[in-house]
């Protein structure tokens, strides 16, 4: 004999049943972050109670546990934004990033610390590096690489001259939009953007806008910004920069490559104990001298650690000096990767440990 089918009504009682168990559960995860409030005392921010290495365990064993039908990335935003509302009850983190609002740069902050953070739009990289140095900031989140374009220049130069730590990463997938006051492509004569994303976009623009003048920004939202004045004005810029910006959506997707992504870092203060996957960035100033980068990589093979990146920058302390800017997989309090750096400082040239941090998720 069949069950009697179940009716519509049936199912939204069932869900309103779950929401109200989720909410609970919230609730309690909520008190249960005011004790470990009080356990640590009276008075502290919460730059305190962050700890980046916790939060990593946490969204990982999120997804060993998802079993669908949500993605990983669904259900890793999800849990992310109630830590981060648990964390602000008192005193939300103030993030540093490129502004103005609308940025990816602020679409990563938001990722990585929820949208309980506070969010502090700053007119350059070099302004974040700043206020996170002098406190007015407890973090900062800056670009540092583009799966098409390669580096960001200016960021690894900061690291050159500033004590930042650099404490988490970021891997945003970057959606180009064309935004414009007009209402179609024809009407447009000139295209607002910051010089990267002219990069990222470089073949569309040729293909559809071969006639228009290009006119760089500091930042994405900026170009929308400066759009939103003329008819005959565009900018590549975010979804979300249109929005805030009161823009039309001309064409979406405007990236050349489907994969464009961009890798963001988290500068702070501190360093943080491991997390179980993490990685290591490291700046190393080498001695002029017949393979000197050979004795840099080789403690590295000799001890199976895998080095991740490697990037050359000059050194600001000389004529044809050079900086290695280097990211290798593991803790720098684990024992095999103090050999190596140990080896290198006393054989190669300096070492400075810019952080350790958990490896991002998705």
């Amino acid at each position: 004999m069949s069950e009697a089918p179940v009716s519509l009504s049936d199912m939204r009682e069932r869900i309103d049943s779950i929401d109200r168990q989720i909410q609970q559960l919230i609730s309690e995860r909520a008190q249960r972050a005011r004790e470990v409030a009080t356990v640590k005392g009276e008075g502290l921010a919460a730059i305190d109670y962050y700890r980046p290495e916790r939060e990593a365990h946490v969204l990982r064993m999120v997804v060993d546990r998802n079993d669908g039908p949500l993605p990983d990335t669904e259900m890793v935003r999800l849990f992310r934004e109630i830590m981060s509302s648990c964390l602000a009850q008192e005193d939300p983190l103030k993030v540093g990033y490129l502004g103005p609002q609308g940025t990816f740069s602020e679409q990563a902050v938001f990722k990585h610390f929820g949208h309980a953070a506070y969010g502090l739009p700053l007119g350059s990289i070099e302004e974040v590096f700043q206020e996170v140095a002098s406190g007015s900031a407890d973090f900062g989140v800056v670009p540092v690489e583009n799966s098409g374009q390669g580096m960001i220049q200016v960021t690894l130069d900061m690291f050159l001259t500033s004590d930042a730590v650099i404490c988490g990463e970021i891997d945003l997938h970057v959606h180009q939009c064309l935004l414009s006051r007009a209402d179609q492509a024809e009407d447009i004569r000139r295209v607002y953007a910051h010089p990267q994303s002219f990069q990222q976009c470089k073949t569309w623009l040729r293909v559809n806008l071969p006639d228009v003048g290009y006119v760089p920004t500091s930042s994405n939202a900026e170009a929308a910004r400066l759009a939103r004045h003329a008819d005959d004005a565009a900018a590549i810029a975010s979804e979300s920069a249109g929005k805030i910006y009161g823009l039309n959506i001309i064409a979406q997707g405007v990236e050349d490559r489907a994969d464009n992504t961009t890798r963001f870092l988290v500068i702070g203060r501190n360093r943080f104990p491991a997390s179980g996957n993490d990685r290591t960035s490291l700046l190393v100033t080498v001695k002029d001298r017949p393979g000197a980068l050979y004795h840099v990589l080789s403690p590295f093979a000799r001890r199976n650690i895998s080095m991740n990146r490697i990037e050359s920058r000059p050194a600001h302390t000389g004529k044809w000096q050079y900086a290695f800017f280097i990211d290798v997989s593991g803790h720098v309090d684990d024992e095999v990767l103090q050999a190596a750096i140990q080896e290198i400082d006393a054989s190669a040239g300096a070492v400075r440990v810019l952080g350790s941090y958990p490896v991002a998720l998705p």
